[in-house]
């Protein structure tokens, strides 16, 4: 039976090391910021939900196990928001305002009758 849950933990951890490698050859492959943070978040979210069930595999449910999990909750958690604060930092830096530009489009259609 140890020798099944030592292949199931190799699995996972080998699932976790394959998600980030492919992650990091999808950054290096992207043209600019934007595109490559999609790349990112199997990164941040697949990889460590694969690391804590190899955990969870191993530890059976105990402290440690727990502990992971809360951790795990954390990043899935603050993930979308990071990603957020990313795209309007790069945006600042790009154009000076977060904001996008208002369009001529949406002012003619306040304007037309209905």
């Amino acid at each position: 039976m140890a020798v099944i849950r030592d292949v199931v933990i190799d699995v996972l951890l080998g699932l976790a090391v394959l998600t980030v490698a492919a992650a990091a050859l999808g950054v290096a492959v992207m043209p600019d910021a934007c595109a490559r943070l999609h790349y990112v978040t199997p990164a941040a979210i697949v990889a460590p939900v694969f690391v804590t069930l190899a955990i969870f595999v191993r530890e059976g449910l105990d402290e440690n196990t727990g502990a992971t999990i809360v951790a795990l909750f954390f990043m899935i958690v603050a993930a979308p928001f990071l990603s957020h604060a990313t795209i309007r930092a790069m945006r600042v830096r790009d154009s000076g305002d977060w904001r996008q530009p208002r369009q001529d489009s949406q002012r003619t259609k306040a304007k037309e009758p209905r």
